[in-house]
């Protein structure tokens, strides 16, 4: 017990030296301009700048950009970033589920031309001098924008979804990145639009897909070099803040927390009970009852998939998300009927529910601390509370169904989670729900493992299902809440 607590406090302290040091000496300041919340980022030294307004994509949120924010700061430019219309801290909500229609777009440009407003109003910016950087949607609206606004000087488009925003005219001195591992479409997109003048250029930054583009010191590196030589800057020969140091920071306080559940539910239930065996001696885990599992998981997933679309959870004002719930609630209804034909597990004996209640709010913080201090956005605001219950309750459903086809086996309870994510995938592909579920699947798995985990420490200590089902799907729903946008249905 000592060295787990010795191991503990060495990952928190880590953990959180690493994220209180990761803006160094930068001055940041958190503000309000016209309804849109922004964070200034500022050089130590005084005098005039050139100033960039970078822009978050869908789901996203300033403080995910926030390593952006440290590489030009520290290069000498001042930064403001923003939180897009039903992203982040912006409680107004987006017209549409996928930013997809003229409505969003006039949003998004509404709220980029608030950013660069403040941006030039600051006392340590040169106006005169602007450039824009944008990551997805941020990038195909950063670039939109400065193809309308030639005074912006140069622009950096990440992952730019869709070359339609830009022309060969315009805008000028554009750098398009795109990561290697991404979908194909984004290489060439950025591969296309480059070609279409001389002083565009194109970068496939290696082993990066969508997200992790984000923390590649190359990506940091490209952009700082394109703005300097966009405003005949001087190029810095000084090492970049490492981009993905606030991420790493993040990832040790999980760590240390996924490592502390399994004493503090040990010291709240006491002795483990061993988990039994499947009812008239049938071995849990031959191939006759997993297939069965996987076959019964499979076919409730598979009516899940289109029963969701046709539900009215599809309209809850939470982008995407209203699908996803109602996806995983019917999986869960679905199993709990087909259950009957799996293999019977014994009655067990359980503990007392509400000796386990702790575990709850310290699952809670688990997810939200690390995830809002290292990552992105992750307080509720506005609709997102009583959103967030809807989507626990929803996948607190399906956990409670995995936990009783799969008698709390982890290597059943992992079958039924990958059939659940291999049907979401094909529902994306097929368009039963929308592509950016593809772009978000790495997390999510992420996120069902750290359910999973959890589950068997839980099972171990003879945790009634419902306990276990509340706590793990909290882990899942909390940052689908509040990582998707708040959409005006």
């Amino acid at each position: 017990m000592r060295r787990t607590l010795l191991l503990l406090l060495v990952l928190a302290v880590a953990g959180g030296w690493l994220l209180a040091g990761s803006g160094g000496d930068l001055r940041r300041e958190q503000v309000i301009a016209a309804g849109v919340p922004l964070t200034e980022v500022h050089p130590a030294d005084g005098g005039k700048h050139p100033g960039v307004v970078v822009a978050h994509g869908f789901s996203g949120s300033a403080k995910l950009m926030a390593p952006f924010g440290d590489t030009l700061a520290s290069r000498g430019y001042v930064v403001v970033l923003l939180d897009f219309t039903g992203h982040g801290a912006n409680t107004e909500p987006l017209p549409d589920q996928v930013a997809g229609t003229d409505e969003s777009t006039e949003a998004l440009q509404r709220d980029l031309a608030t950013a660069v407003a403040h941006l030039r109003s600051l006392p340590d910016v040169d106006s005169s001098k602007i450039a824009l950087v944008g990551h997805s949607m941020g990038a195909g609206a950063v670039t939109r924008y400065a193809a309308a606004h030639p005074d912006v000087t140069a622009t950096v488009a990440i992952s730019l979804p869709s070359a339609v925003v830009a022309s060969p005219e315009r805008p000028s001195r554009l750098l398009t990145m795109a990561g290697a591992l991404e979908f194909p479409d984004f290489r060439e997109v950025a591969t296309s639009v480059a070609a279409e003048r001389a002083d565009r250029e194109a970068r496939i930054v290696p082993w990066v897909e969508h997200i992790s583009i984000l923390y590649a010191p190359e990506t940091h590196r490209a952009t700082a070099a394109w703005l300097d030589q966009a405003f005949d800057r001087p190029s810095a020969d000084d090492a970049i803040p490492f981009p993905a140091r606030r991420l790493f920071g993040a990832g040790l306080l999980v760590l240390a927390f996924l490592i502390g559940f399994h004493p503090l539910v040990a010291a709240l239930a006491g002795p483990a009970f061993p988990r039994p065996e499947p009812a008239g001696g049938l071995p849990g885990r031959t191939v006759g009852p997993v297939v069965r599992l996987v076959v019964v998981a499979g076919l409730a997933a598979g009516v899940a998939a289109v029963v969701a679309r046709l539900l009215p959870t599809t309209r809850l004002p939470l982008a995407v998300a209203g699908y996803v719930a109602a996806y995983a609630a019917v999986t869960g209804g679905l199993l709990l009927i087909g259950g009957r034909w799996l293999t019977p597990y014994q009655e067990r004996r359980t503990i007392s529910g509400t000796r386990l209640l702790p575990a709850l709010p310290y699952a809670m913080v688990a997810i939200a601390l690390p995830v809002h201090l290292g990552m992105t956005w992750a307080w509720p605001t506005g609709h997102r509370w009583w959103l967030l219950a809807v989507v626990w309750l929803a996948f607190g459903l399906l956990a409670s169904a995995s936990e009783r086809i799969s008698g709390g086996d982890p290597l059943r309870l992992l079958a039924v989670t990958g059939v659940f994510i291999l049907v979401l995938t094909a529902a994306a592909v097929t368009g039963l729900t929308h592509g950016f579920v593809l772009l978000a699947l790495f997390p999510l798995i992420g996120l069902m493992l750290w359910q999973a985990l959890w589950s068997a420490i839980l099972n171990r200590f003879a945790a009634p299902a419902w306990v276990i089902a509340l706590v793990g799907a909290v882990v899942v729903a909390w940052p689908l809440t509040v990582a998707l946008p708040i959409v005006s249905h």
